[in-house]
């Protein structure tokens, strides 16, 4: 005799891969975030501007807490996460210039981790060699 599917059983699966998806597409979707050029690009296209992604982009932050967080790989995004949510930085954003200057920081900062003004300042002034 065959079994009748549980219903509930397929609902609860249905459910499930739902959940495993949306919890994809909103990780790859804020570790895009990491990329300056691409946060330029949504902002030229106008989306920081509709009240809507805006809101999207709060409920995003629960990315920050640690047992979500432990799945990003490019923690610049959920500084540019925080950075977004401020109406200025989303307005500079959209500007080239501003754009090249985050990304020249960024850049630097992965170039160069370790690097301090400080003692970029003392090996110009020392000039024992």
């Amino acid at each position: 005799m065959a079994q009748v599917p549980d219903k509930d059983a397929t609902v609860s699966d249905a459910h499930a891969e739902f959940m495993k998806e949306r919890f994809e597409v909103e990780l790859e979707f804020l570790q895009c975030l990491a990329n300056p050029w691409y946060i330029n690009i949504i902002a030229q296209q106008g989306y920081f501007d509709q009240p809507e992604f805006v809101n999207y982009l709060k409920y995003l932050k629960y990315w920050q807490q640690p047992e979500y967080a432990r799945f990003v790989v490019y923690p610049h995004a959920l500084a540019f996460l925080d950075l977004l949510q401020n109406k200025t930085f989303r307005d500079e954003i959209k500007k080239i210039d501003e754009a090249t200057r985050i990304h020249e920081l960024q850049y630097h900062h992965w170039r160069w981790p370790n690097f301090k003004e400080e003692s970029a300042d003392e090996s110009k002034t020392d000039t024992s060699s």
